[in-house]
This record gives structure tokens, sequence and C-alpha cells, in this order.
């Protein structure tokens, strides 16, 4: 049971409630936020570390283990409004082709796809951010992915109305640097900033994992900032301490993982096992009071719930 706030009482009270009828069916959602924000610093969580789960274990894996803060997929947001999946019947074995039937069942379920995101509006999404809200949780971020091969201008402009829909405060993207320049004129008209992500393959130019290709996309636009991933950043054989230091004020958010550096395998695990200076970055955070939101992704082997719990535990060690 929680505590009522003197408002909140008094209003139940004109309501014509009675007080123990009140108590009773108050919930944590009514009134209480789930609290993470720990020594200063805002942790939370990509719904990506829970993409093994439904989309409705998804949701509850936040109150379970107590995280505040989200950062939603665009699958999963489509998916809580009720889109269809885009996927049909599934297909062949790997390597095989589709048989006519698969073939036609793909091609009806993403025309489905589209014809849902051209008639979505405000009112598709709202239910959505009302519904993570009544979870206690802050909707900060809309993860929306775009590819310079695949994403049609359409489409761009269709993430940035979905982010306005949620009332999102910034997109973070995985995508190549020449998708700046078409980003752009998006992000200077819906003044909506966009956090590009970091990989950790240096050698290819059109991916942002470099302090140069970062600089690259940041210059397009004033609206275009960093998704700065510690893990990738340091396994790309890069200090993600001193892009933190240099780079606060055009920072979405980072992404929370250990990583070794490529030249000691690069893998990624629990962390205490890999090279990222996680601890480093947050005290950062903490000592600087750079409202940053510092969000887990949960990318290695074993039960996301029990992982991001212990990942939410250690933040808190190391926050103390």
């Amino acid at each position: 049971m929680t505590d009522l706030s003197r408002r909140d009482f008094g209003k139940l009270a004109l309501a014509g409630l009675p007080a123990a009828w009140a108590l009773r069916h108050t919930t944590l959602s009514a009134f209480d936020k789930i609290n993470s924000r720990i020594g200063g610093v805002q942790i939370g969580a990509i719904t990506y570390s829970f993409r093994t789960l439904p989309v409705e274990d998804v949701l509850k894996a936040y109150t379970t283990i107590g995280i505040g803060e989200m950062e939603l997929m665009s699958n999963h947001a489509e998916a809580l409004a009720g889109a269809p999946s885009g996927r049909g019947g599934g297909g062949g074995r790997r390597g095989q082709p589709m048989t006519p039937e698969q073939q036609a069942a793909r091609d009806a379920a993403v025309k489905a796809l589209a014809d849902f995101r051209k008639s979505a509006t405000q009112a598709t999404f709202a239910p959505v951010r009302k519904r993570i809200e009544d979870m206690g949780v802050e909707l900060k971020l809309l993860c929306y992915n775009m590819n310079v091969e695949r994403t049609t201008d359409e489409e761009i402009e269709y993430a940035f109305m979905m982010a306005r829909w949620l009332g999102v405060q910034a997109i973070s993207t995985s995508t190549q640097v020449t998708m700046a320049k078409r980003i752009a004129p998006f992000a200077d008209k819906h003044k909506m900033m966009v956090g590009f992500h970091g990989h950790a393959n240096t050698q290819d130019t059109n991916e942002v994992a470099t302090p140069e290709t970062f600089d690259a996309v940041m210059a397009a636009s004033k609206y275009h900032g960093a998704n700065l991933d510690i893990g990738h950043y340091t396994e790309a054989g890069y200090d993600p301490v001193a892009f933190i230091q240099k780079n606060h004020g055009r920072i979405t958010n980072l992404h929370l993982k250990d990583k070794k550096k490529a030249e000691h395998g690069g893998q990624n695990g629990p962390w205490g096992t890999g090279d990222t200076p996680i601890k480093d970055c947050l005290k950062l955070l903490q000592t600087n009071k750079w409202d940053i939101p510092a969000n887990i992704e949960f990318e290695y082997e074993g039960d996301p719930v029990s992982e991001v719990t212990k990942c939410l535990q250690l933040c808190r060690d190391y926050l103390a």
C-alpha cells in the first residue's frame, strides 16, 4: 500500500469516496514513480535488453526490477500500439527460398504494417505513453534505427512523428554517417535531438565508431548528438570518459555494457569481466551533475530480468 499525498487524499475525499476505500484501492502507478535515480544519476534501460521476452513481459520487467526510466524500441512501441508484426507467417529454413505461399504471407504482412504506419496518429501512440507512465516509469527516449539503403524519407518523418506522439525528449538511432545529412532537416524541423549510437567497426568510414565520425554526424545539425555506447566505444579502442567530458552537452544518453577492447577479443559479458570503465563514467555524471540518462543494455547470455537486476545493483554500488 502506498501513501497518499494530502492533495490527492483531498481530491478523493471531495469526490465522496470513503478514506478506507481510497487507501485499499490506491495503486503504485496512480501516485508513485519508480525511482532509479541513484546518487543523482538517472539509471534506466533500453527495452532491447528484454528482446527475448513477449512485449507484455518487457513492461513487467521494469516494475519487477525497479527501473524508472525507459528507452523504448520502435518495434516495441508499435506492438504496444497494436501494429501487425510485418513478418507474416515465417519462411523457409535458413538459406532456403520461401514458397509462393510464404512469400505472399510475408508481402501481406509488410503491407499491413505499412498501412498501420500511414494511418498512425497521436491517438495511436498516446495510450502507449500513458500505460508506461501509469507503471511509474518515465519514457524519455525512442530508439528508431535507420539504414542508409532501406530507410525512406517518409519513414524518417514517421520516426519523428512517433517520437512526438510518445512525448519523448530525443530519438536514439543506430545508423550510418551518411544518414546524418538526410536526418538533419527532420531534426531541425521537429527541433528534436537525435542521439547517434556508436559501434566498434572503425574500418568502415560510414559507421559511427570513432571520435571523428561522431564529430561528423554532430556537425550536420545542432540537434544531432551522441547515444554513447560506452562498451562499443571501449571495444573500438577509445576512452568513453574523455568523450563524455568533451561532449556531455550533446549526449542524449549512455548505453551501459561491459565489453573487452578489440585487442582483447571484444567480448561482451557480465559487468566486471570486460575493459569498460562503467564506474568511472557513472561517477563522472554524478560528480558534474550532468543529467544524462545511463541506460543498461543487456546483450550477453543469461536471463534478462536476473542479469539487468544485477547490473542495477552494481550501479548502486558504483554510485554509493
